[in-house]
């Protein structure tokens, strides 16, 4: 079990990890066990990082009140963040908030970042290879897949998701093989003092609060959030590349689809994805991760008192 070694960040601190599928209220979680034990959050989310994206990633800014936060707001709209700069930008806030003997804890849904965190994986900066990337950019997602599927297992689908992101992961993969003393560098090396507590909500409530949470969302002006963006010169291409209500609201606002069908199968998207994360979160269990589920409708003092208990 990755619990079971020693942190390898030097530090006997604890770690709390609040996470589970989108709209099972994380934020609100992660802000009273903060509140509770003086901690400070960083988030692991996949878009908050970006400004001028709000209501369309769920900051709900408003929610943390005094609690401070990290890694949100970080990177400009249309900026392609990635797994490398997280976990640098991840270990830097981690550093500065154990140096002030707070508690970190990490919160947020996306399982590759979460995961990628307690697993301690390292990953050194890989450069662009212009060349590299011109020889694949006329191929398809799945050639680009088989490709990519000579250098390693694909486990998942997160570096096939976009041609992007799977050119970049060959990038990487080729990288590595060609310098091998890199490879050497991104051996994990778990971390020890990770607790992670994942909010446990049953599908059909999870269904609801997608769509209530969507509909409250788009009544707060999250069609004119993304049309702020587009006016602002980023191109179609740029929000679209950040999936689900960036995808869809650009595809309604550049005359693609109408709204009827833009809610419709935003909502599916919604639904679908969080399909996704329970798939991964169930994944991170199999391969030893002990993941701590607590009903999300809990009280406050009563989910305070199971994570005390898990310290």
């Amino acid at each position: 079990m990755v619990s079971e070694n020693r942190s390898t960040m030097g530090e006997d601190t604890p770690m709390i990890v609040i996470t589970g599928p989108t709209a099972s209220g994380k934020t609100r979680r992660a802000v009273d066990v903060a509140t509770a034990f003086d901690g400070e959050i960083i988030s692991a989310d996949s878009r908050q990082i970006y400004r001028g994206m709000d209501l369309g990633t769920g900051k709900d800014l408003d929610e943390y009140g005094n609690v401070s936060h990290h890694l949100i707001d970080v990177c400009p709209a249309g900026y392609k963040y990635n797994l490398y700069e997280y976990l640098r930008d991840f270990e830097s806030a981690y550093k500065s908030i154990i140096s002030r003997k707070k508690i970190p804890i990490l919160c947020g849904g996306t399982g590759l970042y979460v995961e990628s965190v307690v697993k301690g994986i390292r990953l050194p900066e890989v450069p662009v290879n212009p060349q590299l990337r011109e020889s694949l950019v006329s191929k398809s997602l799945d050639e680009l897949a088989v490709i990519l599927s000579e250098f390693k297992t694909l486990h998942n689908v997160t570096d096939i998701d976009t041609c992007k992101r799977a050119i970049r992961a060959i990038e990487i993969q080729s990288y590595y093989r060609q310098h091998p003393d890199k490879a050497i560098l991104t051996e994990p090396r778990p971390m020890t003092n990770a607790i992670i507590i994942g909010v446990n909500i049953d599908r059909e409530k999870r269904r609801e609060r997608i769509s209530d949470r969507l509909r409250s969302r788009l009544d707060a002006g999250m069609v004119d959030e993304v049309k702020r963006l587009l006016d602002s010169g980023l191109s179609p291409d740029d929000l679209i590349y950040y999936g689900l209500e960036y995808k869809y609201l650009t595809l309604y606002l550049t005359g693609i689809i109408d709204y009827s069908r833009m809610v419709s199968e935003l909502e599916i998207a919604i639904h679908q994805f969080a399909k996704r994360q329970m798939t991964w979160f169930r994944g991170m269990e199999r391969r030893g991760f002990k993941i701590n589920w607590l009903p999300w409708d809990m009280d406050t003092e009563e989910f305070v008192d199971e994570v005390r208990k898990l310290l």
